[in-house]
């Protein structure tokens, strides 16, 4: 790909969701994930990508008045949690919203994507 940007697309579902699906219905939203990832490997925009486990192995680390602060958990209350990314190239931002329209999450309504251009250091 020529005069691309690597866009990190930022995964937001709701976990209760997830853990309430019936089982049929995560295996086959899984399953789209893999077709999804599949194919945007075979057409060369992506660099990376990872699923994350659960919020509740979160650490957060933080400085708090000049003491290092470690808390279990995710840094903020929320009903959607960051569970995955994916790192891509894309030519433009246009390219990169419909690469992440795709993500099953996103294409099904039960999350959102966050989408961050990179600065290549």
């Amino acid at each position: 790909m020529n005069a691309t940007t690597q866009y990190l697309l930022l995964i937001y579902d709701n976990e209760k969701l997830w853990a309430d699906m019936p089982a049929e219905r995560r295996n086959a939203l899984m399953g789209e994930y893999m077709a999804f990832s599949k194919s945007i490997r075979e057409s060369g925009h992506m660099r990376g990508g990872e699923a994350l486990q659960p919020t509740q192995t979160a650490t957060t680390v933080r400085m708090t008045g000049g003491k290092l602060l470690t808390t279990d958990g995710p840094f903020a209350e929320t009903r959607e949690h960051l569970g995955g990314f994916y790192l891509i190239e894309a030519k433009d931002l246009d390219e990169a919203r419909a690469i992440a329209a795709r993500i099953p999450s996103v294409a099904h309504g039960i999350g959102c994507v966050e989408i961050r251009p990179t600065v290549r250091f």
